[in-house]
């Protein structure tokens, strides 16, 4: 059976996921290589509502996807804040709370499913206010210029994270 369209924009955000490792490994110009990163990982976090979005619009919801998704979003986030860390925008002991806190969070909600109490984790409104901050705070990070030659992104992203 093939997978359903939201399913294959989810399946897009996992291979972003080797290419935003393998930007910072191009014979390109730092600069360049932190505005591929960046448009990859926005390019992902856009895919991440619109496959939501539209697996509800257009009734094609899944098990699979429903499964799939969130570990795309965390794969991604986790991914980009290792290299924040290698490239030194990010404090070690700051990736290791937001990873740490991922894993913390999935294996509960996979436990508790196995309880069949899943709805006793279901996701609350500042989970939504902390996934917000890391998909602004993130791309602030990677890109690590003046953004309209007044946002200091290295200093907002710091902030947010």
């Amino acid at each position: 059976m093939l997978p359903n369209f939201p399913t294959l924009l989810t399946w897009l955000r996992v291979l972003a996921i080797p290419l935003l490792v393998a930007v910072y490994y191009l014979p390109i110009a730092p600069a360049m290589q932190n505005l591929l990163a960046t448009a990859l990982f926005i390019g992902a976090a856009l895919t991440d509502w619109l496959d939501g979005w539209l697996a509800r619009r257009l009734g094609q919801t899944s098990a699979f996807g429903a499964f799939l998704d969130p570990v795309a979003d965390k794969l991604i986030v986790c991914v980009a804040l290792v290299m924040l860390v290698y490239l030194d925008r990010v404090d070690p002991v700051v990736a290791a709370i937001i990873i740490g806190r991922e894993l913390t969070i999935s294996a509960l909600r996979e436990w508790m499913a196995q309880m069949g109490a899943r709805a006793s984790v279901a996701v609350h409104s500042i989970g939504k206010f902390k996934t917000a901050a890391q998909l602004v705070s993130i791309p602030l990070l990677l890109y690590d210029r003046p953004l309209f030659g007044l946002i200091d992104c290295r200093l907002l992203g710091t902030w947010l994270i």
